[in-house]
C-alpha cells in the first residue's frame, strides 16, 4: 500500500521546531566569532613584535631580521656598529656625528630615552614606530595620527603635497603606510604622514612600519633603497639591536674601519670585527612552510572556515519547516518510519502524543457524530459512556500532560489505540456494525 504524506505531517513536525530555534543562532553567530577570532590571530602571528628575539637584527637572517639591510649597507661602504646596550650605543655615537638606529624604541627605559637626542650636533636618530610615549618621552612635537591593519606601498606624495625627504623622493614607492603621525608644518612628511622628519640639532626621522627593514620584504617595490638611504649616507650608523637574538651567530665583518683604533673593551656591548663566517644556514623545519608567505596560510584558513561555514549552511534549513507536497510517492510504512525517526532524534514526545490525541478525537468524535467545537469534558463523557471506562481515565488519555519518558509515551499510544477501536474500528478492519 502506498501514501503521499499529508500536510498534517510537516505541520506537526513544525511544532518541534521551537525547541532548536537558539542553535540556529547560536551556530552561526558562533562560526562568525571563531572566523573573526582566528583572522585576528593569524594577523598576530604574521605582524612580528619589536620584543622578540631578532627582530630588525642586523645578524638575524630570519623573516624578521635585517642582516639583508646590513649587507646592503655594508656593500655602499656605510662603517655600521651593532650594539646591545643603550649606554655602549650612545657612546659609539657620541664620537661624531652619526646616526643612531633605533628599531625597538619600545624597549628603552624610559629614563635613559632623552639620551637619544643627546647626541653630537649633525646626527640623526631614526625610529621605527614609535608609541606616544616614546614622542613624548623624547619631547617631539609629534603624535600618532591613526594606523592601518597592514603595511600598504605608496608613493612619496601620498597625500599630495610634495615630499621634501630626498631619501624618499629616490626610492618612490615603498611599504611603509602602516602607522601615521601629524606634527607642525616645519616638519617634514612623507608617504602620507608614515614617514616624518623633526628638524633640530638632533634630526629625528619617524618610520611608521618595519617592513621596509625587514628580510622578507626589503626586495619588494622602493624598500631597500627607502632603508639605505634614511640609514646610509657619510655619516657612520650605531645599530642598537635590542633585545639580544635567540641564537646570536658571530657577527660579521659590518664595518671596514673601526670608530676608534683600540679594540672594544670586554662587556661594552661593542661588536668586535672577526672574519666573516663561512657557514650555510640551518635547514628549515618545514619547507613548505616556509615556501610560501604568511598572509598565503591565513587565507588558506579563512577559505577552508568558509566552506564550514557553507557546507554547515546547506547541510541544515535554519528557517522554520515549510508544507510542500512530495515530488514522489513513497511507501506509508516508509513515511511512518521516517516520521518517527526524526521526532525521536528531536525528543518530541509533547508533539508525537498531541498527533496521536489529535487523530484519536478525529476518529471518535466522527463516530459519536460530535460536532467540532464540542468541551472537552462533554467529548470524554461521551465516549467513557460509550466505552464503558472512567471519564477521568478518558480525559487523561485524551486531553492529559505530555508523557516525559519513551514508555510512557509507548504506553499513551497503545491505549489510545485500544479506545479508538473500541468505538471506531480500524478503516482497515471495516465497520463491523
Amino acid at each position: 500500500m502506498t501514501a503521499t504524506v499529508v500536510p498534517e505531517t510537516v505541520t506537526a513536525a513544525a511544532t518541534a521546531a521551537p525547541r532548536r530555534r537558539p542553535y540556529r543562532l547560536i551556530v552561526p553567530l558562533g562560526l562568525a566569532v571563531l572566523l573573526i577570532v582566528t583572522t585576528l590571530v593569524l594577523r598576530a602571528f604574521d605582524r612580528p613584535d619589536a620584543d622578540e628575539p631578532g627582530f630588525l637584527s642586523p645578524v638575524a637572517t630570519d623573516d624578521d631580521g635585517a642582516s639583508r639591510l646590513a649587507e646592503a649597507l655594508r656593500t655602499q661602504g656605510v662603517p655600521v656598529r651593532r650594539e646591545t646596550d643603550l649606554a655602549a650605543a650612545l657612546r659609539t655615537a657620541g664620537a661624531g656625528p652619526s646616526t643612531l638606529f633605533v628599531p625597538a624604541p619600545g624597549l628603552v627605559h624610559p629614563d635613559l630615552l632623552d639620551g637619544l637626542t643627546a647626541l653630537p650636533p649633525g646626527s640623526r636618530l631614526v625610529l621605527v614606530e614609535p608609541s606616544r610615549r616614546v614622542l613624548a618621552e623624547l619631547d617631539t612635537p609629534v603624535e600618532p595620527a591613526g594606523g592601518r591593519w597592514a603595511a600598504r606601498a605608496v608613493p612619496p606624495d601620498a597625500d599630495g603635497t610634495p615630499c621634501p625627504l630626498p631619501e624618499a623622493v629616490r626610492a618612490g614607492t615603498a611599504a611603509i603606510d602602516l602607522q601615521r603621525y601629524a606634527g607642525p608644518a616645519e616638519v617634514d612628511h612623507c608617504y602620507g604622514g608614515a614617514l616624518l622628519r623633526v628638524p633640530g640639532r638632533v634630526e629625528v626621522v619617524l618610520a611608521g612600519a618595519s617592513d621596509p627593514f625587514r628580510n622578507d620584504r626589503i626586495g619588494e617595490w622602493g624598500n631597500e633603497a627607502l632603508a639605505t638611504g634614511l640609514l646610509g649616507g657619510d655619516r657612520p650608523l650605531v645599530w642598537l639591536d635590542l633585545p639580544e637574538p635567540a641564537s646570536a651567530p658571530t657577527a660579521p665583518s659590518w664595518s671596514p674601519e673601526p670608530f676608534t683604533e683600540e679594540p672594544a673593551p670586554a662587556g661594552s656591548g661593542r661588536s668586535e670585527r672577526p672574519d666573516p663566517p663561512d657557514r650555510a644556514d640551518p635547514p628549515r623545519e618545514n619547507p613548505l612552510w616556509g615556501a610560501f608567505p604568511q598572509w598565503f596560510w591565513a587565507l588558506l584558513v579563512q577559505l577552508a572556515l568558509a566552506g564550514l561555514l557553507v557546507v554547515l549552511w546547506r547541510a541544515r534549513r535554519l528557517g522554520p519547516p515549510v508544507s510542500e507536497p512530495l515530488p514522489v510517492t513513497v511507501r506509508s510504512a516508509e513515511t511512518v518510519r521516517g516520521r518517527a525517526r526524526l521526532y525521536r532524534r528531536a525528543g518530541a514526545r509533547d508533539t508525537v502524543a498531541a498527533t496521536l490525541r489529535d487523530a484519536a478525537l478525529d476518529r471518535l468524535t466522527t463516530r459519536l457524530n460530535l460536532p467540532p467545537g464540542t468541551p472537552d469534558d462533554e467529548v470524554a463523557a461521551r465516549v467513557a459512556e460509550r466505552a464503558g471506562a472512567d471519564p477521568e481515565r478518558v480525559a487523561d488519555l485524551l486531553y492529559g500532560p505530555a508523557p516525559e519518558k519513551d514508555r510512557e509515551l509507548l504506553e499513551l499510544a497503545r491505549e489510545l489505540d485500544v479506545l479508538t477501536r473500541t468505538l471506531a474500528p480500524h478503516p482497515s478492519e471495516g465497520d463491523t456494525r
